[in-house]
């Protein structure tokens, strides 16, 4: 089985080896068909520290590393809006 990929903001990294990362979801409400936009933050493991907050990266599903991550910093997207 596929491991989900997701894509969102690093809001976070202030952690040693852990970053956070807001991501954003949109979907069609079925009832009012208005665009509605959802969020949820993760906590990705950053093996090397390379993430800054601002930064757009791709996380990862894997095993747990600890008690809240759950995921994996994969690829920078983008660097952070200066």
């Amino acid at each position: 089985m596929p491991k989900r990929v997701l894509q969102g903001t690093v809001v976070s990294d202030a952690a040693n080896k852990t970053i956070v990362v807001l991501v954003e979801r949109r979907f069609t409400h079925p009832l009012l068909k208005k665009t509605v936009r959802r969020t949820k933050k993760y906590h990705a493991h950053d093996e090397a520290n390379i993430a800054k907050a601002g930064q757009i990266v791709n996380i990862e599903e894997c095993a747990p590393v600890s008690k809240t991550k759950h995921w994996k910093l994969v690829e920078m997207v983008s660097a952070a809006d200066a």
